[in-house]
């Protein structure tokens, strides 16, 4: 079952763990300095970092990971420890670019931001960006770089951010999540998609499903039901055609969980964006083996670096702004 689990967290926002450490923590310290930062949003405060370094430019990247309980860092519990977001800020932080990177309401630090899973639902997260980006205005030019879920979110909360200077889409799904989920379950055999689907149209439809399968709790339980229901609602191609601010798209041809289709059918839904696909790199941001098990086996390893050419490909973009 954790294994099922992990082939499909891409698409599943569901277990939200809580953290015993103190908010006023100190980060530990690093290459960048870095403190610590609360964000007033909906119901409470938003815990993430702000890495800001000497003679920084005066451009924010605020960094949104993608879905589940993944971290400020990019690390999930259900996979492992990669520090992939992490890295964004410090190659930002290189590049003299500030960054801001969070644990999204109900994730670790920022976990009691949810107080019942059932009251979650998609936009919550990105009406949060949105109150982040008004709480950094000093700031001359505002970045938003979302990764995976994170990237719609992103592409979401910019139509209520009329003077936000650049979008990042890195490895978003092109279409509505219900389709993503069905093709993942696909992958993941035959009898589990059939079982699924029925659920799936249901929720698409706005309709709960009472009758949950042992082996489908997780992905289907009730409590993370609302949230499916409207995230379902959002199709990202749909979405994008709606931004007007200055976007790239970065997609890895490695990606088991998101595909290189997805990158174009943002792209062709907003001409204008600029699309790099990365050879070798899969989700994690990672050059990785083509095989499952070796590509699954760097979303634990956190001493392997950012793909050089994703790096490459962030900054010039941020630069150009």
């Amino acid at each position: 079952m954790r294994r099922f689990a992990f082939k499909v967290m891409a698409t599943i926002a569901t277990v939200f763990l809580l953290s015993g450490c103190s908010d006023k923590e100190k980060v530990p310290a690093g290459k960048f300095p870095e403190k610590e930062i609360e964000v007033p949003v909906k119901g409470g405060t938003l815990k993430g970092t702000l890495m800001e370094p000497s003679g920084a430019s005066g451009t924010l990247a605020i960094i949104v990971a993608g879905s589940g309980p993944t971290d400020r860092n990019g690390n999930n519990p259900q996979a492992g420890e990669n520090n992939s977001l992490k890295m964004i800020a410090e190659a930002l932080a290189e590049a003299k670019v500030s960054s801001f990177r969070y644990d999204k309401r109900g994730i670790a630090k920022s976990a009691d931001l949810v107080k019942k899973e059932e009251d979650l639902i998609f936009t919550d997260y990105s009406d949060d960006i949105v109150q982040i980006a008004a709480h950094f205005k000093e700031y001359k030019k505002i970045v938003l770089i979302g990764h995976s879920e994170g990237a719609m979110l992103a592409s979401v909360a910019e139509k209520d951010l009329p003077g936000l200077s650049g979008l990042v889409m890195v490895a978003g799904i092109g279409t509505p999540a219900y389709e993503t989920l069905k093709r993942q379950l696909k992958a993941s055999g035959e009898d589990i998609y059939n079982r699924s689907v029925p659920i799936i149209d249901s929720l698409t439809g706005g309709e709960k499903v009472t009758e949950i399968p042992a082996d489908l709790f997780m992905l289907f339980r009730p409590s993370v039901q609302p949230y499916l229901i409207s995230w379902f609602r959002f199709d990202p191609s749909e979405v994008m055609k709606g931004v007007k601010a200055r976007t790239l798209i970065l997609q890895g041809d490695n990606d088991i969980q998101v595909g290189v289709e997805d990158a174009e059918l943002l792209h062709g839904s907003k001409p204008d964006s600029t699309m790099f696909i990365i050879p070798g790199m899969n989700h994690v941001l990672k050059e990785a083996p083509t095989d499952r098990e070796g590509n699954l086996k760097t979303y634990s390893d956190p001493t392997l670096p950012l793909d050089t050419e994703f790096k490459e490909k962030l900054i010039d973009f941020i630069s150009g702004l």
